[in-house]
């Protein structure tokens, strides 16, 4: 018996390999997303996907551009709704560290320093540098320090933040709720006060 594949418009295959390769990415690992298994998984074949991508590493720089684009976007509206007063900040906060997280925006991240393709890196950085140049300034304040510290906390902690914070005694969100501190003292100035009970007792 022949088995019939759907037609699909190459936007639009393309677009079903990417959603699959981030599939497997998040179930297991960037070193499963090749071109035979998310071809597997979209029902196509290993030429088609070369056609679109080039090789493995061209689906792994797509994907890293798809999911760049599709969580910076994101967390370019938590931040105007969070400047209107009509969102929490740790929204923003919430919404970095999952990308790195749960996302697979850490290890794939991590894939591609370790395999020496740091190339592979672009789409995040650029994707990044835009968002803060359409963002602009907060009440006069440059975003681009708390921007670098909010990412770097949040690949740190996708990579090695259970293991960490359980060994320092800490809750496992203790990362999360130190980088939204930074966030509201960007917000309010100097002497905002902390958000997330880390500051030291001043009665002790």
């Amino acid at each position: 018996m022949s088995i019939t594949r759907t037609r699909l418009t190459p936007a639009a295959s393309r677009e079903a390999a990417l959603e699959a390769a981030r599939v497997l990415l998040i179930e297991q690992g960037p070193q499963a997303v090749t071109l035979k298994a998310v071809a597997a998984r979209v029902g196509r074949t290993h030429g088609n996907l070369l056609h679109h991508f080039g090789s493995a590493a061209g689906l792994q720089r797509a994907l890293t551009a798809s999911l760049a684009e599709r969580i910076t976007a994101g967390i370019g509206e938590a931040v105007r709704r969070a400047r209107a007063g009509e969102a929490d900040p740790r929204l923003i906060v919430d919404l970095t560290f999952d990308a790195f997280g749960r996302e697979g925006g850490g290890a794939l991240a991590s894939w591609a320093i370790l395999s020496g393709d740091r190339a592979a890196l672009d789409p995040i950085v650029t994707a990044t540098r835009q968002l803060v140049d359409q963002l602009g300034p907060h009440e006069g304040r440059p975003v681009e320090a708390i921007t670098l510290t909010l990412v770097l906390t949040a690949l740190g902690d996708a990579l090695m933040g259970g293991e960490m914070a359980q060994a320092l005694g800490l809750p496992r969100e203790a990362a999360r709720a130190m980088a939204t501190e930074r966030l509201l003292a960007l917000a309010t100035g100097p002497g905002a006060a902390p958000a997330s009970g880390f500051a030291p007792d001043k009665d002790k």
